[in-house]
């Protein structure tokens, strides 16, 4: 795109924003527009982040060409309901655009919607090497439009819904299908456009995640913890909490957030003239004491507890661990890992791709840290091919970094690499206990 080109907003649908549809008679004429239509559906999804515990949708967009801009409110009708069905079977005809689709699948197959084809925009900028995917800013640098964001952290939760958060809602998908087939065209002429569709297939493919074992553990603020009669404390206010969210479908960190969690854990309050006196540095909050007498009782419960019944200062997981103790506590595993780095992010480089989406990380030093028998000795990429295959690694990945890796599993003594080399760690992951 012409660099001199100014962007202007986009403020309406070129056909206006539809009303709401939440009744059958407006499904069952939002179904026949669409399927009167041709080619790709746009969709997106509308869920309350941070305001209800469940991830749910509170509004389907979608759009196709001679079909329509349609919003759905799936709350009048839910899961397993006939529309949803029909609605499914009909996008099951054609191909799905989704942006960043792995945030909207979830919620879609909780309502029956499970998409058989599907192109990610957002992915799919990713692949292509093009610096900035959001929605926003691909459609700005691709098409000359600025989407307004300013309703993205709203609760959707809410009825009845503002018409302008409906505009912004339609806006979402109103050029879509267009910058699908922008993103698409630059994905063919880098000759990426086999990877993006291995990528897409996978998405589709993979399985529901596993629950979490111990998600307490994933408490942000875990790293003050250091005993394991606070752990007891952190994880009996957790479960108190997730109960307490789930019954009322409000997020948790509405009811008592994690820094207060924490706070209480290493201050175990026994009244509520201690409780606020815990809590009041970080900011005590009104709604915390709503279930006061519940948040007394859980602590009370975990001081009591038994020595024996502690939890462990860490979860006994197939976790590795933290990139930063690998140099000094394992340096025959830092030093082949050391390598590899170097050399995905030449490949990275060469092929105009992030790091993250030429090979998952955590693939890597799973490699580095168990590599496959025979590897060590002489240079084997089939051996690593076929470990990173069992890994979950898509073909084109493999065909990419597989000799690299092998090549790096032979060395004995690490690069010189800056400290930042932890820096693929997430956050959360340092803080687990």
């Amino acid at each position: 795109m012409d660099e001199a080109i100014t962007a202007v907003p986009l403020l309406t649908p070129a056909a206006g924003t539809p009303e709401l549809i939440d009744t059958e008679a407006g499904f069952e004429s939002a179904i026949a527009e669409l399927a009167a239509g041709s080619g790709p559906f746009a969709v997106d999804a509308e869920r309350a982040s941070g305001f209800r515990y469940s991830a749910r949708a509170y509004l389907i967009q979608i759009k196709r060409n001679g079909g329509g801009l349609h919003l759905i409110d799936p709350i009048p009708f839910g899961p397993g309901h006939v529309l949803m069905k029909t609605l499914n079977d009909l996008l099951n005809t054609d191909e799905v655009i989704l942006h960043a689709s792995t945030q909207d699948l979830p919620c879609l197959r909780e309502l029956g919607i499970n998409p058989a084809r599907l192109f990610d925009t957002e992915l799919g900028g990713r692949i292509a090497g093009l610096p900035r995917v959001g929605l926003g800013p691909l459609l700005e640098s691709l098409m000359g439009v600025i989407l307004a964001k300013e309703h993205s952290a709203a609760d959707w939760s809410t009825r009845p819904l503002p018409q302008e958060w409906l505009t912004y809602a339609a806006l979402d998908v109103e050029l879509l299908i267009e910058l699908r087939n922008i993103v698409e065209k630059i994905l063919i002429d880098a000759k990426k456009d086999s990877w993006a569709a291995e990528e897409f297939s996978s998405i589709l493919l993979a399985p529901p995640s596993p629950p979490r074992v111990d998600p307490w553990r994933r408490t942000s603020g875990m790293h003050k913890i250091k005993r394991r009669d606070q752990l007891a404390v952190i994880r009996e206010l957790w479960i108190t909490r997730d109960e307490l969210a789930r019954a009322s479908d409000i997020a948790g960190g509405k009811i008592l957030n994690d820094s207060a969690i924490v706070e209480l854990a290493l201050n175990p309050p026994t009244t509520k003239k201690e409780f606020e006196k815990t809590l009041r540095p970080i900011g005590l909050r009104a709604r915390w004491l709503e279930n006061l007498q519940t948040w007394l009782d859980a602590i009370a419960r975990a001081v009591a507890m038994p020595e024996s019944q502690w939890p462990a200062i860490r979860a006994n997981t197939d976790t590795l661990p933290p990139i930063k103790l690998w140099r000094d506590k394992f340096p025959e595993k830092f030093a082949p890992l050391s390598h590899a780095r170097a050399l995905i992010e030449i490949i990275a480089e060469e092929n105009s791709l992030p790091v993250e989406n030429l090979i998952t990380p955590e693939l890597v030093r799973r490699i580095c840290w168990s590599p496959p028998p025979g590897s060590t000795e002489s240079s084997s990429p089939d051996l690593v091919r076929t470990a990173l295959l069992e890994l979950g690694a898509r073909t084109w990945q493999v065909d990419l970094v597989a000799q690299a890796i092998a090549a790096a599993l032979l060395e004995k003594e690490p690069l010189v690499v800056p400290e930042a080399l932890a820096s693929d760690v997430p956050e959360s992951t340092a803080d687990e206990l």
